[in-house]
């Protein structure tokens, strides 16, 4: 009696074997063709018996879901993750198994869901719609959680979006990760636009500096962003009404790295936002104190406190970071900014001034003003060409200058503006 039954159990396991292999196949026939509707039917019967299944056709039915899903002619976001997901499954069951019959083809077919994703969230930034971007960067996240710059991504434009719950919720997921975003990039100068240049890897670089239409090739580090991280939580906590959020998410933050000179800058920047300036100066002090000699460090205050509207001090910072580095092409650029945007405010008087001899006198006095900014800058914009000679922009804003000056080296920059714009 136990021999008949153990039989009978072998002859059912095999027929339901037998079941799946043939819901398999039909599924697989299925896709072949084109038919989804049929393809899905097919594994959805398969899918009852999975539990029993091996792992050969396990890793089959995964990969057949992955390729049903994302071929569908409604792919949202949910099935393009859910393929993901699917795919990786196959991958998991078959490195589990010791088996590859599947797993370079469902490698391949992630690495296109993952860039199509991609190209899709850069349309979207650039269409200014943060959230489409942010939604699918953070579903190219999740396809590989190895990613995680993706999740940065997906944070940013979540708070370019003003999704702040999303993006505090990626920030937070970040904090936890213990990501720093950290990169080593190949860079070289535009000879055409004058600008740097960020290759994906070194081999590019080399060949646009050889192909001549690239200078003065570098690489770099990155800054650490777990300083930007904890600014940018700490300022969605300020935007949410929740102060103490705020400062509590840096204080953890600055547990680790107490004298982090990026984290103390957004404590900072969240007690300026808080309108608490005492405090705020006070740490400026502080991050000053802690390397007196950075030329690098002054400059970075500089243009937080001209991010702030604090004028007045990333003056004084950008010009302590030129005492320290007379060259620092960066700090002469900003400084020549600054001093020019002064202009707007002049104008803006001027144009309102009528022909009375009260008026002429003062359109006088502000033509003079305006004069002395031009001049005040040129140095600047000067010592900047100096460092970098083909600066596009340096020499643009010099040759409207020179011209609204009638300086005769207006012509010198036109000549040499067509020179590095290729003639135009």
């Amino acid at each position: 009696m136990k021999t008949k039954f153990i039989v009978v159990l072998f002859l059912a396991v095999s027929a339901i074997g037998f079941s799946q292999k043939q819901a398999l196949k039909s599924a697989s026939k299925a896709l072949k063709s084109g038919n989804m509707d049929l393809a899905t039917e097919a594994l959805k019967s398969a899918e009852g018996q999975l539990d029993i299944a091996d792992d050969k056709m396990k890793a089959q039915y995964y990969f057949l879901k992955a390729q049903v899903l994302s071929t569908s002619a409604d792919l949202s976001l949910d099935k393009i993750e859910n393929a993901a997901s699917a795919y990786n499954k196959t991958i998991e069951i078959e490195e589990a198994s010791g088996a590859s019959k599947y797993t370079a083809e469902a490698n391949q077919k992630i690495q296109t869901l993952r860039q199509s994703l991609i190209e899709k969230a850069i349309e979207d930034q650039n269409a200014k719609n943060y959230k489409g971007a942010a939604d699918k960067l953070y579903v190219g996240y999740t396809t590989n959680k190895a990613d995680t710059i993706y999740l940065y991504y997906a944070a940013g434009n979540a708070v370019n979006g003003k999704d702040y719950d999303a993006a505090l919720k990626h920030y937070s997921e970040l904090k936890e990760l213990g990501f720093t975003g950290i990169q080593t990039e190949f860079i070289a100068t535009n000879k055409e636009t004058g600008e740097v240049d960020t290759f994906n890897a070194k081999v590019m670089r080399d060949a646009s500096v050889k192909a001549k239409t690239h200078i003065k090739p570098e690489t770099r580090i990155t800054d650490s962003k777990k300083g930007e991280i904890a600014k940018n939580i700490a300022l969605i906590y300020l935007t949410q009404g929740k102060d103490e959020e705020a400062l509590k998410a840096l204080a953890d933050a600055k547990a680790e790295n107490p004298n982090d000179a990026a984290l103390l800058q957004a404590e900072a920047d969240v007690f300026y936002k808080m309108g608490n300036i005492a405090k705020y100066k006070e740490i400026m002090e502080q991050i000053v104190a802690n390397d007196p000699e950075n030329p690098d460090l002054f400059y970075n205050l500089g243009v937080s406190a001209s991010r702030l509207g604090d004028n007045e001090q990333a003056m004084g910072y950008y010009k302590k970071a030129l005492e320290l580095k007379p060259d620092y092409t960066s700090a002469q650029i900003n400084v020549a900014a600054m001093l020019l945007g002064e202009e707007t405010k002049i104008v803006e008087e001027m144009n309102t001034l009528g022909t009375s001899s009260k008026d002429n006198k003062r359109y006088e006095v502000l033509k003079a003003e305006r004069e002395g900014l031009y001049k005040s800058a040129i140095p600047y914009l000067e010592g900047a060409l100096k460092n970098d000679p083909d600066n596009v922009e340096a020499v643009r804003t010099l040759m409207n200058i020179f011209y609204q000056l009638d300086d005769p080296k207006a012509d010198e920059m036109k000549s040499k503006l067509k020179a590095l714009e290729g003639g135009n």
